[in-house]
């Protein structure tokens, strides 16, 4: 019968699989690593939390599309903080970690990567069903739409604690890898193959989705006389997606290519060199998706800056109570349903959108 070590230290188990942690993130590399994880960490709460915000605020982001978008903000929200929880539970520290510990920083990151993976295939899905129908947003309800980000999360959650609830080596250190010193190879193998998988899948049904798209999007501009504008916004949102599809994909593959190497014992592939790049790179994509929403979604930048400009103004109004009447320089009067429009935003204050939203209903 195996013995199991539940009790040791990850000191034990590094040792066991000849895994280094202290040269590689020590001196001048550990600072350059901390500084720039910091700083996207930064970036990536502040980020996030304003495109959730600006789902919560604009009523025209008030559809499926746009609060799964919101829910994918949300988990690179999440990642941030497994980033941050990462950085101070690394290189020489991870020796002197508890295996619990241990599994409880794998398993962030793993939850993170989960949540992001099953909101684009649920984003997918909810494309598909609008697309088909050359509708801009489908007719999901709003129970249904939380059933599925409560979906999303729980099955997040349960892969993440998958190597916790057994799937490890602890009773079998000869499968240990060498990436993930208490996780069987097997495992690495399965999570690799798994969101690969995923991965071409994903990129295969959003092409053939785009691809379909623009054929009835050609064929209904020359026997309808609506809108350019509102024909073309099912493909500006199916760019978006595909956008933020390749970032994850670009992102996140290189990791998961090492992840499969060393699930299958490649002692030659060098993993242990490139491991650390691999996962900043990853943490780039949690960067790069609010980037992509505001640069590819104009009416998501407009409520992006008007936010930032009625902090800015908020915070002037304090400086200035006492000699400014009490008057809210950026509250909406809206009250019909009708939203600024994007080229009047551009350049105006927040008190000015607003009248110009009244000149557009």
């Amino acid at each position: 019968m195996n013995e199991c070590y539940y009790d040791k230290r990850m000191d034990f188990f590094y040792n066991k699989t000849k895994t280094d942690t202290a040269d590689e993130w020590t001196g001048p590399q550990l600072i350059v690593v901390l500084c720039f994880g910091t700083f996207f960490c930064l970036f990536i709460f502040i980020s996030n939390s304003l495109v959730i915000a600006a789902v919560v605020k604009n009523k025209k982001f008030h559809f499926p599309f746009y609060y799964l978008l919101a829910n994918l903000a949300a988990a690179d929200f999440f990642a941030g903080i497994a980033y941050v929880f990462l950085m101070f539970n690394t290189g020489p520290v991870s020796k002197t970690l508890t295996v619990n510990r241990w599994f409880l920083r794998q398993g962030l990151l793993d939850t993170s990567l989960t949540a992001s993976l099953v909101n684009l295939l649920v984003i997918a899905v909810e494309r598909h069903m609008s697309i088909m129908r050359m509708k801009i947003h489908s007719n999901l309800t709003k129970k249904r739409v939380t059933f599925l980000i409560i979906s999303i999360w729980a099955i997040a959650i349960f892969m993440g604690a998958v190597p916790t609830l057994g799937w490890n080596c602890l009773c079998d250190i000869t499968v240990c890898s060498s990436l993930a010193p208490i996780y069987s190879r097997s495992y690495l193998v399965f999570w690799s193959v798994l969101n690969l998988v995923v991965f071409f899948i994903m990129v295969v049904v959003y092409i053939r989705i785009y691809m379909y798209v623009q054929r009835k999007t050609n064929v209904l501009s020359s026997h309808t006389s609506g809108s350019i504008g509102r024909r073309r916004t099912p493909v500006k949102l199916m760019k978006t997606v595909m956008t933020v599809l390749g970032a994850f994909v670009v992102c996140w593959t290189p990791g998961l290519v090492v992840l499969l190497l060393d699930g299958l014992n490649c002692t030659y592939c060098g993993i242990q060199n490139v491991k650390r790049w691999f996962l900043l790179l990853a943490l780039l994509n949690s960067v790069m998706n609010p980037i992509i929403y505001s640069y590819k979604d104009d009416e998501m930048w407009a409520t992006m800056k008007r936010m930032i400009c009625c902090f800015s103004e908020d915070k002037g109004q304090d400086r200035r109570s006492s000699r400014i009447p009490s008057t809210v320089l950026c509250r909406s009067t809206d009250t019909s349903g009708h939203y600024i429009e994007d080229g009047i935003i551009q350049g105006t204050i927040c008190g000015k959108g607003d009248l110009g939203d009244k000149g557009n209903s």
